[in-house]
């Protein structure tokens, strides 16, 4: 009987982990939009500053 639990145990701990897997996954995936969305704005802006002082 405690197999069966033990079983249980490690597979709920199973899904647990690949859940936090994914999240951790997602996350980082959000992070590094939100770094390259940020470099390619000051980008922008450096280059209509640099166009407008040309200018």
């Amino acid at each position: 009987m405690c197999r069966k639990r033990r079983r249980g145990s490690s597979y709920f701990g199973l899904i647990i982990s690949v859940f936090a897997a994914l999240v951790a996954i997602v996350a980082l995936i959000t992070a590094l939009a939100a770094v390259f969305e940020k470099r390619r704005k000051d980008e922008e802006e450096l280059e209509r500053y640099l166009d407008g002082s040309i200018q």
